[in-house]
């Protein structure tokens, strides 16, 4: 179902043009949407393919929208806002730049209280991502609806009580695609030592993850049981899991995920600290 709310999005980038691509025709027409970027570029393309309208810099438009998304670098975000502050009056805040707290935005806005924040990652380039959220406790219940049908259009959405949950959501599912990167190019590259073509390594690797995650999905068991399936004593299933427990490697990943929210946690801090 179509509504006219009117979205602007602040940064052209992949995870905005994704965003959009989501969003029409079903949520909205191109007509209520505008992007902002300073890459004329990047505008240029997402008129061609969108049909939206676009601007190189912040400006009085944004009064009249609904909403705004903030899909810019955590680094430019300070900038943005103070460009933004002026066109800031009843709108729907939905950032979704990294590390970024919703306390330190609404402080640079003065006490700004309709904003929410949202951890996507990249699987929601092909509409299959999955966003964590957190709304002020100003933002009501229909603009969480808004926000929510947003990132929604690229994937499952988890609504969070607490904003330093958002730590252990980038920690996760955020940085999670290159975890399994990682492991597919491990995959790709035994396969290779092993006999196996680049390409063979490639499609047995990466058909192998998505169909175990198809599988994990489909079934009402948990992981552990349908991995304890896999595994007869004494086969080889049972040889690469007991390498891998002897070299520790479920404590590393938890440890590299540990690892990830602590640094989630000091980017808020570090960003925090502008003024």
């Amino acid at each position: 179902m179509q509504n006219k709310l009117k979205i602007a999005f602040i940064g052209g980038g992949n995870m905005a043009s994704a965003l959009i691509g989501g969003l029409l025709p079903d949520f909205t027409e191109p007509e209520y949407i505008h992007v902002i970027d300073v890459n004329q570029t990047s505008l240029n393309r997402l008129e061609t393919e969108f049909g939206v309208t676009t601007a190189l810099s912040i400006d009085e438009r944004l009064q009249t929208m609904d909403v705004i998304v903030l899909a810019v670098k955590p680094q430019q975000l300070r900038d943005v806002i103070g460009a933004l502050a002026p066109f800031i009056q009843h709108q729907l805040l939905l950032t979704i730049a990294a590390g970024i707290r919703t306390t330190d935005i609404s402080r640079w806005l003065n006490s700004y209280p309709t904003i929410v924040r949202a951890m996507p990652n990249t699987p929601a380039l092909i509409g299959k991502g999955i966003t964590g959220l957190y709304a002020m406790p100003g933002v009501s219940e229909q603009q969480k609806k808004v926000a929510d049908d947003i990132l929604r259009s690229v994937g499952l959405t988890s609504w969070l009580s607490e904003e330093h949950l958002i730590d252990a959501v980038t920690a996760v599912s955020g940085s999670g695609p290159a975890y399994v990167f990682y492991f597919i190019e491990a995959m790709q590259e035994a396969a290779v030592a092993l006999g196996l073509s680049a390409e063979q390594g490639t499609q047995f690797a990466i058909e192998t993850f998505e169909g175990a995650a198809q599988l994990a999905m489909h079934s009402n068991e948990p992981v552990a049981v349908l991995r304890e399936r896999v595994t007869s004593k004494g086969g080889t299933t049972y040889a690469a899991l007991t390498s891998m427990e002897n070299s520790e490697v479920k404590q590393a990943i938890i440890r590299a995920i540990q690892a990830a929210a602590v640094r989630g946690a000091e980017l808020g801090d570090e960003f925090g600290q502008q003024e």
